[in-house]
């Protein structure tokens, strides 16, 4: 009976064991900390041409944080994707010029004047706003640097808090007046929108070795948890297995609906959808279905013959066993007393008599 009893209470034990697992891993899966996102631009291959950089550069932060914490924004390209101007804004710019050649014969007025966001000045000419936005307010922000790259110690660190909500002014306007002078601003852009964004040679597959080097190196340091892969490079395809071997997430954003990348990933998504909102609120429900494989995953139960061999071969059913021998030793032993006893006495005699007459001999 102890016997039994104790493995009973090994297979309660065991259920408890069991259920408290469970319900710790829905518990952890509720409090489980987010994910650090990285996200990695290959601007060669997915530069945002028809849309201007800044607003993508935000849509796109914005549909990674919906996977969970975005640490590290990096982008990685030649010389020639930022000196290169898409089509589009040559067109806005080809038809800046025919406006201002109208404006200046007095062929068009505009409904509306020119502001100038620095001093508040209205213009009904968009020249004379340029050439006044050249010759005052550039011509400030240039003695201002000067100023700051002059000064040292604390003088330097006062100028800068004194001028940098001109300075922010200043670079504000510039934006919509000053056209950039080598191709369309797509760095300072993606600075702007906080992109670590790097230069490379201008060999060929350099953006892409640097690129995929520095996921390599983000994974070995497990500094992220899913990674944002925005290319349509098929290159990047080992890059993706290996970041599945080592269970990190993965989402591709590219054009390219049967690309290798997206099939690779676990989740895909085109620039269309993350500039429509659409791939942002996918991304919830992307989130639950990597949350729930994770908790089957843990869940999920493999026969091992030595391992359930060690688990049942417990201290408590040793010790059983050991009571047991002990138990059954003491009554073989009282057993024997008995029968030799009863082999004193003759066969006719009752056991009293047998016991009185032996006390009346002593």
């Amino acid at each position: 009976m102890l016997r039994f009893r104790g493995i009973l209470n090994a297979a309660q034990s065991k259920r408890l064991q069991a259920l408290n697992s469970f319900n710790s891993l829905h518990l952890d899966s509720s409090n489980q900390s987010t994910f650090n996102v990285g996200i990695f631009w290959d601007l060669d291959n997915k530069p945002p041409n028809s849309f201007p950089p800044y607003d993508a550069a935000v849509r796109l932060k914005a549909v990674a944080s919906s996977f969970g914490v975005v640490r590290y924004m990096v982008a990685y390209a030649n010389r020639h994707a930022f000196s290169h101007v898409p089509s589009a804004v040559r067109e806005q710019r080809t038809e800046r010029k025919l406006l201002n050649r109208l404006e200046n014969k007095g062929v068009l007025t505009p409904v509306q004047p020119y502001l100038c966001r620095v001093c508040g000045r209205k213009f009904y000419n968009n020249e004379k706003l340029l050439n006044h936005f050249k010759q005052l307010h550039e011509r400030e922000q240039a003695k201002r640097w000067n100023q700051i790259e002059s000064a040292r110690g604390s003088r330097r660190v006062k100028l800068v808090g004194k001028f940098s909500m001109k300075m922010d002014k200043y670079r504000n306007a510039a934006r919509e007046i000053l056209t950039p002078k080598v191709g369309y601003g797509l760095g300072d852009e993606l600075k702007r929108a906080g992109f670590w964004v790097r230069m490379v040679s201008d060999k060929p597959q350099a953006a892409d070795i640097a690129l995929r080097n520095h996921i390599v190196d983000m994974m070995d340091k497990r500094n992220v948890g899913c990674v944002v892969l925005v290319s349509d490079d098929s290159d990047f395809v080992d890059v993706l297995r290996e970041a599945k071997l080592r269970c990190l997430k993965t989402v591709v954003v590219g054009d390219s609906n049967d690309g290798i990348l997206k099939r690779t990933a676990d989740a895909g998504f085109s620039w269309k959808e993350v500039m429509l909102g659409k791939a942002k609120k996918e991304g919830v429900s992307v989130v639950g279905r990597w949350k729930d494989r994770d908790i089957l995953k843990r869940l999920e139960w493999t026969y091992n013959p030595q391992l359930e061999k060690e688990e049942y071969s417990s201290d408590e059913e040793v010790d059983f066993e050991t009571e047991d021998k002990e138990i059954m030793e003491d009554d073989c032993g009282k057993d024997d007393k008995f029968m030799q006893e009863k082999d004193n006495c003759a066969w006719w005699e009752l056991h009293s008599d047998f016991d009185r007459r032996s006390s009346e001999s002593h």
